[in-house]
């Protein structure tokens, strides 16, 4: 990267923690009960989905991942999954909750809910720490949405910019100079 790039902070470490430990008692509270199967977007949904399935107390509960991208290394969604890793478990009859960092045009979110649907998912929700509307094309149902953003790049907490920044504690807007 040849860029200079400023980071100005938008979300702190603790406001997210708050958030997080909020919508896993909001998940608990809506599966109690529930065989569910939490399913973290890798990479970027790497650090929130660890963080948020530790809060949610559920015997029920297993864990899966995927890796699907249609970013690349760019910053604009190119409309082409990129399908690396698939779920292993069984989904059938089960909640399936997608644990994903950021739905930005809705493109990969509506998808995966339509193909785990069809796979015979009992239910397929979805849970994204940042819901970004400024680019929304596909009208994609966010079921648990930690923060709303309208605009802005932003890095940190598992977001990256070409797989850069996703170790930062908190959320950051790049700016390009």
């Amino acid at each position: 990267m040849n860029e200079n790039i400023t980071l100005t902070l938008k979300l702190s470490g603790e406001l997210i923690a708050k958030r997080v430990y909020e919508l896993a008692k909001e998940i608990e509270r809506d599966y109690a009960g529930k065989e569910i199967v939490a399913v973290g977007v890798l990479n970027g949904a790497a650090i929130f989905f660890t963080d948020l399935i530790r809060h949610i107390d559920n015997d029920l509960l297993s864990i899966d991942f995927i890796r699907v991208s249609s970013y690349g290394n760019g910053t604009q969604s190119s409309h082409n999954l990129s399908f690396k890793k698939d779920i292993e478990l069984d989904i059938k009859g089960k909640h399936l909750i997608l644990i994903e960092d950021i739905v930005d045009s809705g493109f990969t979110m509506s998808k995966l809910r339509d193909m785990y649907s069809s796979r015979g998912a009992a239910s397929v929700a979805v849970c994204a720490l940042i819901n970004k509307t400024e680019r929304r094309e596909i009208d994609v149902k966010i079921d648990y949405a930690g923060f709303d953003m309208e605009d802005g790049f932003i890095v940190g907490y598992g977001l990256d910019y070409a797989e850069k920044y996703r170790q930062l504690p908190a959320i950051y807007e790049v700016s390009f100079n």
